[in-house]
């Protein structure tokens, strides 16, 4: 009786893993061309912030805080309320996270700009009660919730996904409530899932330009204060605001990121 057939996994050879190692690195070469030659590129011995930087900087670093805590506090139930529960019309709740998603930056600001500026449907009623939401903080928070809040929501429920539904309903079981299971279960384990959400809504956030310029030129942030160096010193201006962006944007969804793969490496 002939022996059972039995797969084996050819090793690739030697040039054909030659060429898909010098392939991974040349995509790595060209990631990291840009970054390098800012680093080469950059003024040091001349580097200094102009007039206006570092009010931008500051707007950037309260203001984006701000719309993280309103992203957090919207976005985390409908995270988990799409990752869930089944109910009829859920595919349009899919859609509208998408929609922003899907929507180019600038025109996302024309439409945030027809519905909350001065004589948009919302606007109107808004400002004849004193919220102006055009170059504004409130504009300028509003702006980066709708650039950033559809990155937390997808991300967040993957994390809450992740989390196995044993273990709800085991607690259920047990006579938890819902409200409890979710603070005792749910938030622990998908707590690594959700602070990678909002590290990437955090640098989505900080980094919007498009968005911003239509509906908040005014208070600048660092995006839109890059540019505005760009137009009227020239490039030379802008390296000191783009270090700073990196330095405050950076950090935290890369720590993110190898907190995420140290843990996973651990389970």
């Amino acid at each position: 009786m002939p022996p059972p057939f039995r797969a084996t996994a050819r090793a690739p050879s030697p040039r054909r893993a030659l060429l898909v190692a010098a392939g991974g690195l040349l995509a790595l070469a060209l990631l990291a061309l840009p970054f390098a030659g800012l680093l080469l590129s950059t003024p040091w011995r001349s580097l200094q912030l102009q007039p206006g930087d570092l009010g931008a900087l500051r707007v950037s670093l309260f203001d984006t805080l701000l719309a993280m805590v309103v992203v957090a506090l919207l976005g985390t139930p409908a995270a988990w309320l799409l990752a869930r529960r089944e109910f009829r019309g859920k595919w349009i709740c899919e859609l509208l996270v998408l929609l922003p998603l899907l929507t180019p930056p600038l025109a996302m600001g024309l439409l945030l700009s027809i519905s909350y500026g001065p004589y948009g449907w919302l606007g109107r009623p808004l400002g004849h009660l004193g919220l102006e939401l055009t170059n504004t903080p409130a504009a300028f928070v509003l702006a980066q919730v709708y650039s950033s809040a559809p990155y937390f929501v997808v991300a967040a429920r993957a994390a809450f996904e992740g989390v196995p539904r044993e273990l709800e309903q085991m607690s259920f079981s047990l006579g938890q409530s819902a409200l409890r299971t979710f603070a005792r279960i749910t938030l622990p384990l998908s707590a690594l899932g959700l602070a990678a959400a909002l590290a990437l809504a955090w640098v989505r956030a900080l980094g919007e330009f498009g968005v911003v310029l239509i509906i908040a030129y005014y208070p600048q942030g660092i995006p839109v204060r890059m540019w505005v160096n760009l137009q009227d010193t020239g490039l030379h201006a802008v390296y000191p605001l783009l270090w700073l962006f990196f330095l405050i944007g950076l950090p935290l969804p890369l720590l993110g990121g190898m907190w995420s793969r140290r843990a996973g490496g651990q389970g």
